[in-house]
């Protein structure tokens, strides 16, 4: 990168599923719902707001949502209308910028350091997307202004729903300090544990520990961990990011002991990942297979082939040959997946860490 300075936006659509469903449903507004399977292997996707005050979080199973929100309503997802909002606001970011990392379809990054908009304030630019948004979807985002991707997601979490927040430079340091060291993305629930027991709780006492002491407990994130909490992070928008892998899982509505049971649902499987494929558009040489007991141990079967994974026959005769390598006679099974890797010409870029004001 030259010498201008980054201004880096992150946009995250408030409860994106659930708000596309109180959109199109105006019954369910004001409502809590949930959108995912009902049944006793489902699975929250995503909650309304009025059902996140009950605790009722995404990735929680449905009884547990029940049980936290007993007049929770369920309702069955849209993918296709999920995807088409999406689709309409990435046309609203590239209206902006061409700089743009979705990490999803209800969250992305912007570079807008230079934009098309010529506007030089990247917090104006935020009112202005996310009210374009609202104009043409009828959904609210959230959205966080800094001069890096880790501070620019912090920010957007910060005011939700509806809300923007901004990270200056000179403002960073007190932001870091005082924040619990469980909001610092890429600390999860074991590595805030293993933080609290060395006495690092907030982002103060986490700066206190040197780049060795960090590296000696957590191995090489802890240098991640070191420039983080200084403010630094030298991760470039890329735009059209690249996958790293492109995967399907399916969690079964009953056990399944048997592999003709078992080879049905990978049949599903393997539709929908060739549907993921078509849309990604790479060439991938390594095929997983992952399967779940009924104990939740995991067990994965991988090959890497010469040819890509890319044709229906191919992955069929693969997927079905590490069935048979996974399975064990007398196991019963939960779930089973399917993850292309291993994509051609892979790869990742550098940049310098900036300076500027928002």
């Amino acid at each position: 990168m030259s010498n201008q300075y980054r201004k880096i936006i992150h946009v995250d659509m408030d409860a994106f599923y659930a708000s596309v469903e109180q959109r199109d449903h105006p019954e369910l507004r004001g409502k809590p719902i949930a959108v995912g399977g009902s049944g006793g292997r489902g699975v929250v996707m995503t909650a309304s707001y009025e059902a996140r005050k009950f605790g009722v979080r995404s990735a929680m199973p449905a009884h547990m949502a029940r049980e936290r929100c007993p007049d929770i309503i369920f309702v069955k997802s849209r993918m296709d209308m999920y995807r088409e909002a999406s689709d309409r606001i990435r046309e609203i970011f590239l209206s902006y910028t061409d700089k743009v990392e979705p990490l999803s379809l209800d969250e992305a990054y912007l570079d807008v350091t230079t934009n098309k908009r010529d506007e030089p304030y990247a917090s104006e630019l935020a009112k202005r997307i996310r009210q374009d948004i609202y104009d043409e979807t009828g959904l609210t985002a959230s959205a966080g202004v800094s001069y890096n991707k880790f501070l620019a997601k912090l920010a957007s979490d910060y005011n939700k729903p509806n809300g923007q927040t901004v990270i200056r430079p000179d403002q960073a340091q007190d932001f870091l300090d005082v924040l619990p060291i469980e909001k610092f993305h890429g600390v999860g629930k074991v590595t805030s544990q293993k933080m609290r027991h060395i006495g690092v709780v907030d982002g103060k006492t986490l700066k206190e520990k040197s780049l060795e002491t960090l590296v000696d407990r957590f191995g090489k994130v802890g240098r991640y961990y070191y420039h983080i909490v200084r403010g630094i992070d030298d991760r470039e928008v890329t735009a059209d990011r690249i996958r790293k892998s492109v995967g399907v899982e399916r969690t079964f509505s009953g056990n399944i002991a048997d592999i003709s049971g078992l080879k049905e649902e990978l049949d599903n499987v393997i539709e929908r990942l060739l549907y993921r494929l078509k849309n990604v558009d790479r060439e991938g040489f390594t095929l997983t297979l992952k399967l779940k007991t009924t104990g939740f141990e995991i067990i994965n079967r991988s090959i890497t082939a010469e040819s890509s994974f890319r044709h229906k026959a191919f992955i069929e005769d693969t997927a079905y040959a590490l069935m048979k390598m996974a399975v064990s006679e007398g196991v019963s099974y939960r779930l089973i997946g399917l993850k292309v890797s291993n994509f051609k010409d892979e790869g990742n870029e550098g940049y310098i860490q900036p300076e500027l004001a928002l």
